[in-house]
């Protein structure tokens, strides 16, 4: 008779937990179908090693396992870069917060109405606009891939680097330590088969980038001139101002 302890349960719960973690990283990359391949491939190998004990079978399996395990750290080198990042996010969010939680150098309240009142305008004209504001992971490699600003937060200069014909109002602006730091940066395109089909680039970006760090970005959409934050691979649709001042406040204040 098999004997099932806690500890037993409790493995069990972790390996279940672990594969629904990698097969929602799978899905959300588009690789579903080749998970549940790998995982079809797996049970097969522990049935034909294990429990009928079929020996040349599974010396074949064993060898095809070994020379496997390399193929699919290339095949899925950038799921598992995510998969680390997301939990090194994380970690280094909580940490952060506990170390700045009395000298933060976030946002102050006065700096985040020149974003709420930029957004309104440019939400009324439906001037498209993405907005990143970092948080306690640092993003300078989002940075280098725009232009440097180094600029004092204003409403009228994010307006105009929005405008349609200004040369950096095509990619995203980042907002970091108290400053506009930089223009037309290029952001990692989340390929969440959740998203809405009505969500176009910008929303692509604004959640690819909220999945890779502990960021805030706000999106103006060109079509609609709705105002959403994505955060922590979530959205927010359809704020207002007021909805947007509120969020904002709460949010870039919590590590304060």
């Amino acid at each position: 008779m098999i004997e099932v302890g806690i500890k037993d349960i409790l493995d069990i719960v972790l390996v279940a937990l672990l594969l629904f973690y990698i097969y929602k990283l799978m899905r959300e990359s588009s690789s579903a179908n080749i998970f549940a391949g790998v995982i079809t491939f797996l049970i097969v190998w522990i049935l034909v090693s294990q429990v009928f004990e079929m020996r040349l079978l599974g010396g074949i399996f064993d060898r095809l396992i070994n020379v496997g395990s390399l193929a699919l750290i290339i095949l899925f080198q950038e799921e598992i870069r995510q998969f680390f990042s997301n939990i090194g996010t994380q970690r280094a969010s909580r940490l952060f917060r506990w170390l700045h939680r009395n000298g933060s150098e976030e946002l102050h309240r006065e700096a985040i109405m020149p974003i709420v009142m930029a957004c309104m305008s440019m939400s009324k004209q439906k001037m498209g606009a993405l907005i990143v504001i970092e948080r306690t992971v640092k993003l300078n490699d989002i940075a280098e891939t725009g232009e440097e600003l180094d600029a004092a937060i204003s409403q009228r200069l994010i307006e105009n680097i929005f405008f349609k014909n200004s040369p950096l109002h095509d990619g995203a602006m980042l907002i970091a330590q108290k400053r506009l730091k930089a223009a037309a940066c290029i952001l990692p395109v989340s390929h969440d088969n959740d998203i809405p089909k009505a969500l176009g680039l910008r929303h692509r970006s604004a959640l690819g980038i909220s999945q890779k760090s502990d960021c805030l970005a706000i999106i103006v959409s060109e079509e609609t001139g709705n105002i959403s934050i994505a955060q922590n691979g979530q959205f927010t649709l359809r704020l207002s101002p007021e909805q947007l001042e509120s969020k904002l406040t709460k949010l870039l204040s919590e590590a304060e």
